[in-house]
């Protein structure tokens, strides 16, 4: 006991003092938390999201990347919520407590360490810091850091508990202590069977400051079928302060065949590193990320507003995978998990300027279900590759029968397409367009060769599509369907050309006779039927950026003013977020600021500011926005295009409330592009006008 008292002593404590965050821009504070009105914000590695709780030392629920199951919605698969493993309970003097006997709760992202900061106190007794990440270096493992300063003589019990969904069966609770003569190592495992017998396991342990031998005793009990639990008691004088942490790990046999020894493998590896070693690795992972950002000076809202963006990004997906992006990452159950166009057209694009490694293994979860795009297109009579509308663990078609959307949403496979030749304009990788971006991009080409109806001279069209615009279904040359249909059979064209390989003739002469419809004015019509209703979402602009086959500025303008006032406020954020694109690429960026701020901030839900879909909306959080909102900062006022050449800058103009823009780490030179870049652009355009 003697050393032990002589080690908290002497120990070096964190500030457990609330800091000021007010104006950071690096950090989201909630403060007066509602749990009524509470919208979780998610700390996630890419494999492992975990969505915060009102509940002091709580997590909602855990998300497993890569493995779906059927459960809840029955009919169709649903990426899979795991056990809840993180979740601690905290006794204090004999009192377990809860929200309503805490107080000064603040809840605190660091965006920068991908960390959740909560913080609060225990009547006059005990201050307690949590900090809680899912560890970037370990893609399995998370890890919580509990520091408990002490005001009173006091007598703490933590406990973590492990809890399985009820979808979860066959649960197994088990306990083990492994005793070496350097260290004792407590383990809590749980194993479980999915609805569709995949094995799930989850393994706890605690990491102690004392040395072998003064380590608190652990009790483990089973308080039921779907829950156990560890629990240690430590008494603290006044003053004193107790610093430990949690470690776990959790996977399926998707991704292992044996997941629950490897899991406790995982946690056994993570116990020995360490707090200070795997608190470093995992800043020094998000650090190496951070290199690409983007910088705003004079708006500092617009500045955390970005930064959130690009954290939930860079936090649903991760390099070296074969795993893509749903609309809602790994924040929940929303839209299945299931990955839809949402991926290619709207978050890809921003990743593969300021991540292409990420954006690259996006493309691979495409890559390795090509076999199942290509039963899906001969089961509908085509050639080539016909990807779903939503997919999920094998890419088959995975949308319920009642949407529609399946079969009618083609436009996804020539999306996929555009995608990996964009990818390969920025790393001009001609090793991977020979192994993956080809192969992709012929097959989709053979669809819609085999797809367009061949209906006399100079008039193939496409009939019978959803596109773009969901509101308006079974429609027949659908404007953003057609276009990028265009696009895609050229863009195949060229791959194979790159690859000194002859391209099918008929791909350019197909592109060539694919309708775009015009009203008598001029204006694109964005379908053969379209009468001038209210339209879920862009489709027509789509043309202009990113597309870019209206091109002419006075078009480009008066398909803004057609179809601007036709955009529903109840439509998802990514329509204002293009609508910005373009206005900014013309100059007038006032206005582009407007629709900016109107992609995100009329979506933000609290506490955290996470984004619904849709304005007022309480599905969070949509990743899909927070695409298209960069995407009006980095292709908009920041001035970036993607071409023939890579990666590179336009004419343009920033806000007049910012004073200044950086984007860093672009592609993979991870070049920086600063505001004098821009203003020296600026003034040239301007200087050349006046003479």
């Amino acid at each position: 006991m003697k050393h032990f008292l002589l080690f908290l002593s002497l120990s070096v404590s964190l500030c457990l003092q609330s800091q000021d965050f007010s104006n950071s821009p690096w950090h989201i504070e909630a403060n007066n938390i509602d749990p009524n009105n509470y919208y979780g914000i998610t700390v996630a590695n890419g494999m492992v999201g975990m969505v915060s709780s009102a509940e002091p030392l709580k997590v909602s629920e855990v998300i497993l990347n890569g493995v779906y199951d059927y459960y809840q919605r029955g009919r169709v698969s649903n990426i899979l919520k795991t056990f809840s493993h993180m979740n601690m309970h905290l006794e204090v003097d004999g009192s377990r407590i809860d929200r309503k006997n805490i107080s000064n709760y603040k809840q605190t992202l660091d965006m920068k360490k991908a960390k959740l900061i909560t913080t609060f106190d225990i009547g006059d007794k005990i201050t307690i810091q949590h900090q809680n990440m899912s560890l970037r270096n370990l893609p399995f493992s998370a890890m919580s850091i509990i520091e408990i300063k002490a005001h009173k003589d006091v007598e703490i019990t933590p406990i973590n508990y492990i809890s399985a969904p009820d979808h979860l069966s066959d649960v197994r609770n088990l306990y083990s202590e492994i005793d070496r003569p350097h260290v004792l190592i407590p383990l809590m495992t749980s194993v479980a069977l999915s609805p569709g017998k995949k094995k799930v396991a989850t393994s706890t342990s605690f990491i102690f400051p004392e040395k072998h031998g003064y380590e608190p005793n652990i009790i483990h009990e089973d308080w039921d079928y779907n829950m156990h639990l560890m629990k240690f008691k430590i008494k603290l004088k006044a003053g004193e302060t107790y610093r430990f942490a949690l470690v776990g790990s959790t996977m399926s046999s998707v991704h292992n065949n044996d997941p629950q020894n490897e899991v406790e493998r995982l946690t056994i590896f993570a116990k020995l590193e360490g707090i200070e070693r795997l608190e470093s690795a995992h800043e020094k992972a998000w650090g190496n990320l951070w290199k690409s950002d983007i910088e705003i000076n004079g708006d500092l809202t617009s500045q955390r507003a970005v930064r959130s963006a690009m954290y939930h990004l860079y936090s649903f997906a991760r390099k070296g995978t074969a795993y893509s992006l749903s609309p809602m990452g790994l924040s929940g159950l929303g839209y299945n998990g299931h990955v839809f166009w949402d991926t290619e057209l709207w978050m890809f694009p921003p990743l593969l300027v300021l991540q292409p490694e990420i954006a690259k293994s996006l493309l691979e979860y495409r890559f390795v279900r090509l076999e199942a795009a290509k039963q899906n297109a001969f089961a509908h009579g085509y050639d080539g590759v016909m990807f779903p509308w939503e997919s999920a663990e094998d890419g088959s078609e995975d949308t319920p029968v009642w949407a529609l959307t399946g079969p009618f949403q083609q436009h996804i496979t020539a999306t996929v397409g555009w995608a990996f030749w964009k990818y390969f304009e920025v790393t001009q990788d001609l090793d991977w367009l020979a192994s993956r971006g080809y192969p992709v991009l012929k097959e989709v080409a053979d669809f819609w060769a085999s797809r367009v109806e061949r209906n006399g001279v100079n008039k193939y069209e496409i009939k019978n599509v959803i596109g773009a615009n969901e509101w308006e279904e079974n429609i027949d040359n659908n404007a953003f369907t057609n276009g990028m249909v265009k696009t895609v059979l050229e863009y195949a064209s060229l791959a194979a050309e790159k690859l000194n390989k002859t391209p099918n003739s008929d791909w350019r002469h197909v592109a060539k006779n694919i309708p775009i419809l015009k009203f008598a004015d001029g204006t694109t019509k964005e379908n053969e039927t379209y009468t001038g209703i209210e339209i879920k979402q862009t489709d027509v602009n789509l043309l202009s950026f990113p597309l870019k086959i209206v091109d002419n500025p006075k078009d480009i303008l008066k398909d803004l003013k057609y179809y601007e006032p036709r955009l529903s406020p109840t439509g998802p954020a990514m329509g204002s977020a293009i609508l910005s694109v373009l206005y900014s690429r013309m100059n007038k960026t006032e206005k582009a600021y407007e629709l900016f701020i109107k992609s995100y901030n009329p979506n933000e839900l609290k506490p955290f500011g996470v984004l619904a879909e849709t304005a007022g909306g309480t599905n969070p959080y949509f990743a899909t926005g927070a695409g298209g909102m960069l995407q009006s900062v980095l292709f908009g006022f920041g001035g970036l295009d993607i071409n023939e050449k890579g990666i590179t800058e336009l004419k343009t103009q920033l806000p007049k409330k910012w004073n200044s823009l950086k984007i860093s780490g672009i592609g993979v030179e991870k070049r920086t592009v600063p505001l004098k870049s821009f203003i020296a652009l600026f003034n040239a355009c301007i200087d050349s006008k006046s003479r």
